[in-house]
């Protein structure tokens, strides 16, 4: 499956921005999707993911409570909707695809695909 994540920009601190990561392929409602980032000089992290059927999510701890996953399989749309963004949350956002379960597929190597990356920056 293809992706491409959309929805990046140049917002301030305690607004919210809502990204969205669309696949290419009728076989995308198959997949786990989920959101990773990546800051300048720092490794990608795991931001959520959402299940196949959109019943379980799982988040970082860092984002609980600002971040929520949602996805519409029938537009083969996943979205990442963030809330009370913090300049700590700058970063190239990455959207992925996994057959595994998102509670279980936190690290970037369970991924085989991925997105471009859509950049997010939150000024102070």
């Amino acid at each position: 499956v293809q992706l491409q994540a959309s929805g990046g920009g140049v917002v301030q601190a305690g607004d919210s921005l809502k990204l969205s990561c669309t696949g290419s392929r009728r076989t995308f409602a198959t997949y786990t999707i989920t959101w990773f980032r990546q800051a300048p000089g720092k490794e990608r992290e795991f931001v959520g993911g959402i299940s196949r059927g959109g019943s379980s999510t799982h988040y970082a701890d860092d984002v609980k409570g600002r971040f929520a996953v949602s996805r519409d399989n029938a537009k083969n749309t996943m979205y990442l909707q963030m809330s009370s963004l913090k300049p700590e949350d700058t970063a190239v956002y990455y959207c992925a695809a996994t057959p595994r379960d998102p509670r279980l597929a936190t690290a970037t190597s369970q991924y085989g695909y991925w997105g471009q990356g859509t950049l997010v920056t939150v000024s102070s």
